[in-house]
């Protein structure tokens, strides 16, 4: 062994966030209430669809080993570092699970009962670098290939660029019909989207 063991270093302070949140018991994405604080998440699914296959083996049997998705929620302003001593007093956490949930109950083959979700109210500041950690840790697919998941309805006027994959593959949310479709198909991302899966779970 060499090096001295730092509790304070960067990395073991992101682990111990990340022991915190997986010590939580995995709750159905259903259930979420509204609740103050802000945070880190992390989204499991074990339902059928042939996309996902690998990852339900993973969280089959209570196991919850790898997450679909990484996400944060970060107080009203935080993005800006203006609201660091806010944190307890924002339910921007509660908000983005709940507004996940209205996005997967939109999406034509995924049901909401296959979801489910852990958080852990940090202070602000350590917030980014535990998503950072549990991303690079995970890999999960809807954070590296299949983008768009975590996007919001961009108004009128504010569209730029094409329909997001996550949408392609999981078309139901009307607002991103607005976007130009995608030149590869639902078939295309699907492809993709179990090897990956193969290649990263199997080695595991």
């Amino acid at each position: 062994m060499t090096g001295v063991f730092n509790p304070l270093d960067i990395e073991n302070l992101g682990l111990s966030v990340l022991t915190a949140i997986l010590k939580s018991d995995p709750t159905p994405l259903s259930g979420v209430g509204v609740f103050t604080g802000a945070g880190i998440y992390v989204v499991y699914y074990t339902g059928d669809h042939p996309a996902y296959t690998h990852i339900t083996a993973a969280n089959a049997d209570g196991k919850f080993g790898q997450p679909i998705y990484v996400g944060k929620a970060v107080p009203a302003g935080g993005r800006k570092g203006v609201a660091v001593a806010t944190s307890t007093n924002t339910k921007q956490l509660s908000a983005r699970l709940r507004e996940h949930a209205r996005s997967i109950e939109a999406a034509e083959d995924l049901k909401i009962e296959d979801f489910c979700a852990r958080w852990l109210i940090v202070e602000p500041i350590w917030i980014p670098l535990g998503e950072s950690l549990m991303i690079s840790r995970n890999a999960p697919v809807w954070n590296a290939l299949v983008d768009g998941f975590g996007n919001h309805d961009p108004g009128k006027g504010r569209i730029s660029g094409v329909r997001s994959r996550w949408d392609t593959l999981h078309p139901g949310r009307a607002w991103a019909t607005k976007y130009p479709e995608r030149p590869e198909s639902s078939t295309d991302i699907q492809g993709d989207t179990i090897e990956y899966l193969r290649q990263r779970l199997q080695q595991l």
